[in-house]
């Protein structure tokens, strides 16, 4: 079965159609699919819903979806570096669903495990439970949440043999293993493909039975929020 795809577009071909729900990895700026987030972009696929822990920033990432308003609904964590979200959530543009960090991860990770829904604690008497089923267990209550199925998950790897295994690279492991595992197509960027083999199988984070489409790039790693200390006199 070939993996292994010259572009990001051509890996993400034959994949994209109006209307689908696509998971994402990345945290921040960090671990990002950028050249596949870009890729989505110059498809002019509309009408997405997205699962993924935040939105990027207004100019990258996520956000350039934003600005060609291909993005219909965000499932999210955290959305707070990116006043076109915010523009266009308080415009009634964007439909938003919040979710606890933790909440996110694990209704991916149960979605890519075949399981359709958990209880927990996280969110229990506030406006996250809302609509959503309670049940008491040892007299705590718990709320149901929903395991993620998507369409296509697209992730951000460090190294990948041609099957498909994938190894992350410290931080930017973050969201990437449950959303790639979550998506009923996974297509991975990487910034290396290394022989089959030649990866310690202790190390890999992602076995290639989740991964169907990789392709490699040269990725910009952009910061997302700088900080310095000024230079102290000589």
């Amino acid at each position: 079965m070939k993996k292994v795809y010259a572009t990001a577009a051509e890996a993400l071909e034959g994949l994209l159609h109006d209307g689908m729900f696509i998971a994402a990895g990345g945290f921040g700026l960090c671990g990002i699919p950028e050249l596949l987030i870009a890729a989505i972009r110059d498809a002019g696929t509309k009408d997405l819903t997205v699962a993924s822990n935040n939105c990027g920033v207004d100019d990258f990432g996520l956000g350039i979806l934003l600005q060609t308003r291909q993005i219909r609904k965000m499932i999210s964590s955290y959305v707070g570096e990116n006043a076109e979200f915010m523009r266009q959530y308080l415009s009634g543009e964007l439909e938003l669903e919040f979710n606890p960090q933790g909440t996110l991860a694990e209704r991916m990770r149960a979605g890519g495990c075949g399981i359709p829904g958990f209880y927990t604690k996280t969110g229990v008497g506030t406006v996250i439970a809302e609509g959503k089923e309670v049940k008491t267990f040892d007299g705590q209550d718990y709320i149901l949440e929903r395991g993620i199925v998507a369409d296509l998950s697209i992730v951000k790897a460090w190294k990948a043999d041609d099957t498909g295994n994938l190894v992350f690279r410290k931080t930017a492991r973050n969201f990437n293993p449950p959303a790639a595992m979550c998506g009923k197509v996974c297509v991975a960027e990487v910034e290396e493909i290394v022989p089959r083999g030649s990866l310690d199988p202790d190390l890999i984070h992602l076995p290639g039975i989740y991964v169907h489409r990789i392709v490699q790039g040269t990725h910009e790693k952009r910061i997302e929020q700088r900080t310095t200390r000024k230079k102290e006199a000589a």
